[in-house]
């Protein structure tokens, strides 16, 4: 990256993290159980409910619980359950049509960061109904109150349901943007670990490994806070101690309640520090091939942990020694290599490769362009890398044939800043 843009990429990283402390964050409430949803939406006058999940979910009977709630407690629903993997701005305009035509008053998500995403779009169309969602992407430009906003997680993996986020896919280019406001953080957290009990193996892997990815990247970047790298460390010790126990057996509800809480302290962390490159790789292989995000994540989350370089190994000393690692008096260096070793094991453990067949070559210019553009200049990464140096990172996620080359490419070694 040349200096210039160095500059102004590190310019406005500084000037964000100044401002942290006078932006209007809010955690949202925690809820324990859906059986507690008709109390609450009695309490804020809510009468007619939209729930944006999707069919995966409701095939597994995941959302039988919350409809038998919402039945016995006499509140009409509507479920919108046709969100795809990466959410449409057609996923969206389906779900606003229904909230309008049944004349709704709050909005549920229900499942993971898909539908949790989906759900606060509808919310922002709803808020500003003359707007398109392409003119809401970027950042604080929402400024209206939404609907009651409720998110209830089935994965324990996204954060969606602390965050002020909502990444959508444009329908018809395939591309991936994020649209953030504090508006979209919703008013109630709903983890109950009853909703997750269903979840096959690979999904609970994919989506641990996601949280995990918030929590490093929201840790090691340069824009955190005493708040955010306090709850990041909770979400590494939660997240060593228990997605292997999930992971094997996915009945252990204390397991499934501790995910869900690093899942939740991992998007606290990451809503306020953000990621880092990580995210906008992984944003970019979910909008052009519909790559599942937590599962591109795990995939990305070493090499660009590696390629950072020394400039982390202290931040990553410290998440060894969280998650049990290492001995306090282990050199930096040698913490980091553990911790990124004990990754790659843990990808191992749970089947996740190392590369994305679904990459084409001549697609790669494109994708780091729109990985470059999402991240240059809001994520506070360690070390900045532009368009052209991300570009060697999707020949690493190529078969092997790729990676090698890529790795003896001379873009291969980004410099520190």
């Amino acid at each position: 990256m040349n200096l210039l843009k160095k500059a102004y990429c590190r310019t406005f990283q500084t000037v964000f993290k100044i401002a942290l402390p006078f932006l209007p964050y809010r955690k949202p409430k925690i809820v324990s159980s859906v059986k507690d949803l008709p109390d609450i939406l009695e309490k804020r006058k809510c009468g007619r409910v939209l729930i944006v999940t999707d069919e995966g979910i409701k095939s597994l009977g995941l959302i039988k619980r919350l409809e038998k709630t919402l039945t016995n407690a006499e509140l009409p629903f509507f479920i919108y359950d046709k969100t795809v993997a990466n959410p449409t701005t057609v996923n969206v305009q389906e779900a606003v049509d229904i909230y309008l035509e049944n004349h709704c008053d709050c909005i549920i998500g229900f499942g993971g960061g898909s539908s949790m995403d989906c759900a606060k779009a509808v919310g922002a169309c709803i808020a500003k109904p003359h707007q398109s969602l392409a003119q809401m992407k970027g950042i604080l430009k929402i400024h209206k109150k939404l609907p009651l906003l409720i998110a209830v997680p089935t994965t324990a993996g996204t954060g969606s349901e602390t965050t002020l986020a909502a990444v959508i896919t444009d329908a018809n280019t395939r591309h991936k943007y994020a649209i953030n406001d504090f508006p979209l953080i919703p008013r109630y957290a709903v983890l109950d670990p009853k909703v997750t009990l269903s979840l096959p193996p690979s999904i609970t892997a994919s989506t641990g490994m996601d949280a995990l990815t918030h929590a490093v990247e929201a840790f090691i970047g340069r824009s955190t806070t005493l708040d955010t790298r306090r709850d990041a460390l909770r979400a590494v010790r939660l997240i060593f101690q228990n997605i292997d126990k999930v992971y094997e057996n996915g009945s252990d509800i204390r397991a499934r309640k501790d995910m869900l809480k690093a899942s939740f302290y991992a998007g606290c962390a990451f809503t306020k520090s953000y990621v880092g490159y990580v995210h906008a790789i992984a944003h970019s292989l979910g909008g052009e091939y519909n790559v599942p995000h937590g599962y591109a994540n795990a995939v990305i989350l070493p090499l660009l942990l590696e390629a950072y370089g020394p400039s982390i190994h202290k931040k990553l000393y410290r998440l060894a020694l969280e998650a049990d690692l290492v001995e306090k008096d282990t050199p930096a260096e040698k913490a980091a290599e553990i911790f990124i070793q004990a990754v790659k094991d843990m990808k191992i453990r749970f089947g996740i490769g190392d590369t994305i067949d679904a990459i084409q070559e001549e697609d790669i210019p494109k994708l780091a362009h729109y990985a470059d553009k999402e991240a240059n200049p809001l994520y506070p990464v360690p070390v900045l890398m532009d368009a052209e140096e991300l570009e060697r990172f999707y020949y690493m996620l190529m078969p092997a044939s790729f990676s090698q080359t890529a790795k003896n490419s001379p873009a291969a070694a980004p410099k520190e800043d």
